[in-house]
């Protein structure tokens, strides 16, 4: 009698706990139908590429794309005709890959002519701004490390500059808060900190902050004006009137697989650790060049 009892309360057991899985798979079932349907739609096409001129966008390519870079920037215009307004030389170029290990993660390397910086970047999408404003912004972050092989200036004078190899290094850190404005207009703030391991002089800081304005105009099915302006926040040296800040102005032009940049701007440097801080060129003297960046995706 008792083994019967057991029998009775055991199947009884088996048979509510069938039935509780199968109402909770149903129900996983309505709920997962629920969210699919209820799926909120990403804003896409902030911005065509990862950069601008010379500063990410909060855009990142899709899961297992690498993206090829090349930047170039002339001499500056001011330098004259017998130099060609710039063509004929002071050009720096910059060569970058950035390979996206997820739809929102990516990581990359380059390496730029001007004082021969080596760097590497990881950038991930934190929030994608949707069409029903749920999420009125996309926000991305980036970190990015940068070495110097340059020679040593200090060894002009018998005292090294980069006395240990840790003295090359140099850091960025980078907010990317972005909005796009119907199917037009696009405007990104961004953030920044900057670190040098060492600086020039011993009144000089070695960190410096400042606030990246980057916007972007559609004209035309494949072609849009952009420009790029950045405020130095911090008094980071003594001499503060020396540099200025940077300023570009610029088309995007889209021919298939891959995005022309063609702009002019003050900025001699490619890296944003070396034209935020140490742009020497201004504007109202003229001193702009011309320059131009071809990204390739595969």
């Amino acid at each position: 009698m008792n083994n019967k009892l057991i029998f009775q309360v055991t199947g009884r057991i088996v048979l509510l706990f069938g039935m509780l899985l199968s109402f909770a798979q149903a129900q996983d079932d309505f709920l997962s139908a629920l969210e699919k349907s209820a799926k909120p739609e990403f804003v896409s096409a902030t911005f065509k590429g990862t950069r601008l001129v010379g500063m990410p966008t909060c855009e990142t390519q899709g899961k297992g794309t690498l993206e090829f870079r090349v930047a170039h920037r002339f001499g500056d215009f001011s330098s004259g005709g017998k130099n060609f307004w710039g063509l004929d030389g002071g050009a720096t170029i910059q060569l970058s890959f950035d390979y996206s290990l997820s739809d929102r993660l990516s990581i990359g390397i380059g390496r730029s002519s001007y004082q021969k910086f080596y760097d590497s970047n990881v950038k991930y999408k934190l929030f994608q701004q949707t069409t029903s404003n749920k999420m009125p912004v996309s926000v991305t972050v980036m970190a990015m490390a940068n070495f110097t092989d340059q020679v040593d200036p200090g060894n002009v004078i018998g005292r090294p500059f980069y006395r240990y190899k840790v003295n090359r290094f140099s850091y960025v850190h980078m907010v990317m808060i972005a909005r796009k404005f119907g199917e037009r207009f696009s405007f990104q703030l961004s953030p920044t900190h900057i670190h040098y391991n060492v600086v020039e002089k011993i009144t000089d800081k070695n960190s410096i902050l400042a606030l990246g304005t980057l916007s972007r105009i559609k004209v035309s099915k494949r072609i849009a004006v952009t420009g790029e302006y950045i405020f130095r926040l911090n008094k980071y040296t003594r001499n503060m009137s020396n540099y200025h800040n940077s300023f570009s102005l610029g088309a995007d032009i889209e021919t298939g697989g891959h995005v022309f940049q063609v702009y002019v701007a003050n900025s001699t440097a490619l890296n944003p650790a070396q034209f935020i801080p140490y742009t020497t060129s201004n504007w109202g003297k003229g001193q702009v060049r011309l320059g131009f960046n071809i990204s390739r995706v595969f």
